[in-house]
């Protein structure tokens, strides 16, 4: 599909397409059949991805083991196959589908904000100012008081923080652009990176070499049922807020003045949003790392499918990025297997080539710019 040769989208009296972006303007199949065939496809990826390993499990076999352990009842699987099961790949596979639903979706919400379809929490240093307030809550004990979500809170705030550094910086002298925002982003990520790496060498905390390492690439090795509740609350409460927010969404991909002409109030929704952001950010790059690419790619892939409309694109990208995210963890561990890669390593060899393919075929640029 070619950008900006769509139609309008159907609620035209809301949405008009005329001040929209041309990557914003593609064309669409009909959502009521690509919302069912996406949840069928994550239902049975999750499905495989937890029979796939060393020890292969039947697939009849996954989902009786799961619900004898709610009810108590015995089967005739091995105690071996149900500790594998519920112990080491049910949770890495459903964690892996919460943050790869929760990244497509801030990169989603992130693109309209701020009308740049090259946005994503890696690329603008989101991500690495959560791993900043993740390492340092580790290295200088910061928060300890909050227990286990004392990394959680300070990922939260290093995310904001980023956020808002961001944005200060790309709009010096009030005239932000998309690619004064890139390079604030990336300079701010780079600078970001190199605090994180300052307060692991200076830290007597031998471990934290180990873990910082860890964010910095992604991984999910570590998964664990109690890593799942708080990034799931999170993802479900954010995509409600993104959801009953998507024709504002689609006010802002036209410009401030449109959507304020729209009766939205830019500047309330938009700090909003900024919170909404930092926080799915913050608490999916505690338990999961900094994981490049995925908020950039999948956001792309759901409106080649359903068009700009954000009450499409919101519920499509979090079912993509979620399939996404579990078959990349399914690879990261099995290419290579005994040798288990970092998640963030597949991500960017294939969000590398995508972003280069966006940039050679100027889909970023608004329609009739050079």
């Amino acid at each position: 599909m070619t950008a900006g040769t769509a139609a309008a989208p159907t609620t035209a009296a809301q949405t008009p397409a005329a001040g929209r972006p041309a990557w914003a303007r593609v064309q669409t199949v009909p959502i009521s059949f690509v919302v069912p065939a996406l949840a069928a496809v994550l239902f049975l990826s999750i499905t495989l991805a937890v029979t796939i390993g060393p020890v292969q499990v039947p697939m009849t076999t996954v989902w009786r083991i799961a619900l004898a352990r709610i009810t108590g009842e015995a089967g005739d699987w091995s105690t071996a196959e149900a500790n594998i099961v519920m112990m080491l790949r049910l949770p890495r596979v459903l964690l892996a589908a919460v943050v790869g639903a929760g990244l497509a979706a801030v990169g989603v919400a992130m693109q309209a904000v701020v009308r740049n379809p090259l946005a994503d929490p890696y690329i603008l240093g989101i991500s690495s100012g959560a791993s900043v307030g993740a390492v340092a809550v580790l290295g200088l004990g910061w928060l300890s008081a909050l227990g286990l979500y004392g990394v959680s809170v300070g990922a939260f705030l290093g995310a904001i923080a980023a956020f808002v550094l961001v944005f200060l910086v790309a709009n010096a002298g009030g005239q932000m652009s998309p690619l004064r925002l890139i390079l604030a982003g990336m300079a701010c990520s780079y600078t970001l990176a190199g605090l994180t790496s300052l307060i692991v060498l200076t830290s007597d905390n031998r471990e934290l070499a180990r873990a910082a390492m860890e964010w910095l690439l992604g991984s999910l090795g570590g998964a664990r049922w109690a890593d799942l509740g708080l990034p799931a609350i999170v993802l479900i409460a954010g995509t409600i807020y993104l959801r009953f927010s998507a024709r504002s969404l689609n006010a802002l991909l036209m410009g401030d003045e449109t959507a304020a002409t729209l009766g939205v109030d830019v500047h309330s929704l938009r700090r909003v949003l900024f919170v909404v952001l930092s926080l799915l950010t913050g608490i999916m790059v505690a338990v999961s790392g900094a994981i490049g690419f995925v908020g950039l790619v999948i956001p792309h892939m759901a409106r080649m499918l359903v068009g700009s409309d954000h009450r499409r694109v919101v519920p499509v990208a979090i079912l993509v990025g979620a399939i996404f995210l579990v078959w990349v963890d399914v690879g990261a561990r099995m290419v290579f297997a005994p040798v288990e890669l970092p998640v963030g390593v597949i991500t960017a060899l294939l969000g590398g080539p995508f972003f280069i393919w966006m940039l050679a075929t100027r889909r970023w640029q608004p329609k009739g710019t050079s």
